[in-house]
């Protein structure tokens, strides 16, 4: 199943255009704390099947982590359960702090 692969700058855009995105964050709490995007929800990787109740398949969901591989197996995963309307961030939280903002930590 091909999942949606969504650059930062076009992540960007939905978001400064105002769409109403879930951003879910699969990487680790410390990671998380070290540098994340605004409202996004974590759920590390290990904890999704437990936790897949508290997302909304309806709503366009687009996975982060470090560099788009964890968020890959999320979104194929999300996939696998149902849902429809799944991005992986490409790059992961590293391309967004490269592309779009620089205040945003690099590990």
């Amino acid at each position: 199943m091909a999942i949606k692969q969504l650059s930062a700058p076009e992540l960007q855009n939905k978001l400064l255009n105002g769409e109403s995105l879930c951003l879910l964050d699969v990487r680790e709490p410390y990671e998380f704390a070290y540098a994340s995007l605004a409202n996004s929800v974590l759920i590390p990787l290990h904890q999704l099947p437990a936790r897949l109740g508290e997302l909304d398949p309806e709503r366009e969901t687009v996975v982060i982590c470090h560099h788009g591989v964890r968020s890959q197996q999320a979104a194929l995963y999300l996939a696998h359960c149902g849902f429809q309307r799944i991005a992986n961030l490409s790059g992961g939280i590293d391309a967004w702090s490269l592309e779009c903002d620089a205040s945003v930590p690099r590990y």
